[in-house]
């Protein structure tokens, strides 16, 4: 039995509405019931997160901002990474050639220059929004990190500029097809879950974890017991090929495998 499990949201316990099903919501009660702590791990700032678990986050972890934030349930921060001053100053003041949108996080919340409603449709639910701003003035210190959204090949011209630039002072990773973040170096969901176990006192070996995307990885390969949505990224499936691949975001395919996992101890494949 996990003593752990970390789910991220977005494509994984959030179904395509951007909620949590009440079947999701029963079976992670039921985890809770059995002393299995849970973690949130999300690309999502932490602020918007209490509106969208509601009390679920009751005695459980947050990983946020895709590793550059840990909090506990009572928003004290345990483990927290930022952006070096020099690489978000290159990122905010430079010019690229990129029709992409550029947002910023910082623990204020989200900014941008770009005001882009479509994409305040994820944030429906936890009434989470952006703050227009003019990304020059901005200080360059407590940057989290930095995203791009576009289309996905405009993204993966983006990150060629951008690893031109930057070198090994960020992890640029797409967290979805459609976003591409640049984040501090050697952070991730994976070693923000390290750092949290480490606290915990809990072996990453009795963790088990759930995700869909590439930011999800690191978290993934990390845990004893790592599962991949059947909606996953292909690149993520590809990279972990060794791993299972559960159903669908769409038909709560973590609550169906997990009620499987608690009272058929020995299940080995997905139920789906």
């Amino acid at each position: 039995m996990a003593q752990l499990a970390a789910f991220d949201l977005d494509g994984t316990l959030l179904m395509p509405d951007h909620r949590l099903g009440e079947e999701t919501c029963s079976t992670l009660r039921r985890l809770r019931e059995r002393n299995i702590t849970l973690t949130f791990a999300t690309g999502r700032h932490w602020l918007e997160i209490p509106n969208l678990v509601g009390d679920l986050l009751v005695d459980a972890f947050l990983i946020t901002g895709n590793g550059t934030r840990v909090h506990n349930a009572q928003g004290e921060v345990l483990w927290r990474h930022d952006l070096a001053p020099d690489v978000a100053r290159i990122v905010l003041h430079s010019h690229w050639n990129t029709c992409a949108s550029m947002h910023v996080f910082n623990d204020s919340g989200w900014l941008t220059e770009y005001d882009v409603p479509h994409m305040l449709d994820a944030h429906a639910y936890s009434g989470f929004r952006y703050t227009l701003a003019d990304p020059k003035r901005l200080s360059v210190l407590d940057v989290s990190k930095i995203c791009f959204c576009g289309d996905h090949e405009e993204l993966a011209a983006l990150r060629v500029q951008l690893n031109e630039a930057l070198g090994e002072r960020a992890h640029l990773c797409f967290s979805a097809q459609h976003c591409l973040e640049v984040l501090p170096p050697g952070c991730n969901k994976g070693s923000a879950l390290a750092a949290l176990c480490a606290h915990l006192n809990v072996p990453l070996a009795e963790c088990m974890a759930f995700g869909d995307a590439m930011n999800d990885r690191e978290m993934l390969g990390a845990v004893g017991h790592g599962l991949i949505m059947g909606n996953a990224m292909q690149q993520l499936i590809d990279s972990l090929p060794h791993l299972p691949v559960i159903g669908h975001c769409s038909r709560q395919a973590v609550s169906h495998y997990l009620t499987y996992w608690l009272d058929t101890p020995h299940l080995s494949c997905s139920p789906e």
